[in-house]
C-alpha cells in the first residue's frame, strides 16, 4: 500500500506543464513536494497566493505565509499575494487547470462528500464547493478504506455531496481508479504488492478491472 507520500508523488505525475494548479487541504498539500523536475506549474492557494512552494525546512517557516489548510509554506519567485475575493473570482473564472481535493467519500457516478460529518463540529465548507463546480479538472487524493475498515468508494454518498458528477479520477493507497461516464471504477493501476481483488475487496461501488492491471511506478 501507498504511504501518503505515495499518493502524492503519485499524483504529482498528473501535472502538466504550465497547469495552474489548486491543492486542498490533507494529502493534496503533499503535491508541492513532488512536482517533476522540468515541469513549470503554477500551485494556488484559494487563500490568496500564486507561485507556492515546497512546505519549509524546519526552522526556516515564516508564520505570515500559510497555505488554505492554515501549514506554513513557500513561495517562489514571481508569487503574488492578494486577498480571497480575487482568488474566488480565478476559480470560478475557470482559471485553474486541475483541483486536487481530498475526500471522506466518491460515489461511482463522481460525485464527491468532502466537507462535513454530521453531527460533528465543521469550520466551514472552505472553497470545494466553488472548485469541483468550477476546476476543469479534479482529481481526488484519499484513503480507499476508512479507519473502521469499510469502504469509501461507494454506489452513493452516505455523506453531505460537496459536488456531483464531477470527479473524473481517484488516487489512494491501493490504486488508481477512473470513474467512468456511465457509472463506476475503472481500475487504471495497482499499488505495488495490491492485487486486484485486494481491490474489489476493498470497493463497494461498481468496479471494472481488466485482469492485467498495472502496478503503479511511484520513484
Amino acid at each position: 500500500m501507498l504511504s501518503k507520500e505515495g499518493i502524492a508523488k503519485r499524483i504529482a505525475k498528473e501535472i502538466k506543464n504550465g497547469y495552474y494548479v489548486n491543492l486542498g487541504i490533507g494529502i493534496p498539500t503533499l503535491v508541492a513536494n513532488y512536482i517533476p523536475a522540468g515541469i513549470d506549474v503554477v500551485l494556488q492557494s484559494e487563500n490568496g497566493l500564486l507561485g507556492m512552494g515546497p512546505f519549509p525546512f524546519e526552522g526556516e517557516e515564516d508564520p505570515d505565509l500559510i497555505n488554505a489548510g492554515k501549514q506554513t509554506i513557500t513561495t517562489l519567485p514571481g508569487s503574488a499575494i492578494f486577498d480571497s475575493a480575487m482568488s474566488f473570482g480565478m476559480i470560478r473564472a475557470q482559471k485553474i487547470d486541475l483541483t486536487i481535493l481530498g475526500a471522506m467519500e466518491v460515489s461511482e457516478h463522481g460525485d464527491i462528500a468532502n466537507w462535513k460529518i454530521p453531527g460533528k463540529m465543521v469550520k466551514g465548507m472552505g472553497g470545494a464547493m466553488d472548485l469541483v463546480a468550477s476546476a476543469k479538472n479534479i482529481i481526488v487524493a484519499m484513503q480507499h478504506v476508512n479507519k473502521a475498515g469499510e469502504s469509501k468508494l461507494l454506489p452513493n454518498c452516505t455523506l453531505p455531496l460537496t459536488g456531483v458528477k464531477c470527479i473524473k479520477k481517484i488516487v489512494t493507497e491501493l490504486a488508481v481508479l477512473d470513474v467512468l461516464p456511465e457509472g463506476g471504477f475503472k481500475l487504471i493501476e495497482r499499488a505495488p504488492g495490491v492485487s486486484v481483488a485486494e481491490i474489489r475487496n476493498a470497493t463497494l461501488g461498481k468496479l471494472y478491472a481488466d485482469d492485467d492491471v498495472p502496478e503503479m511506478v511511484v520513484e
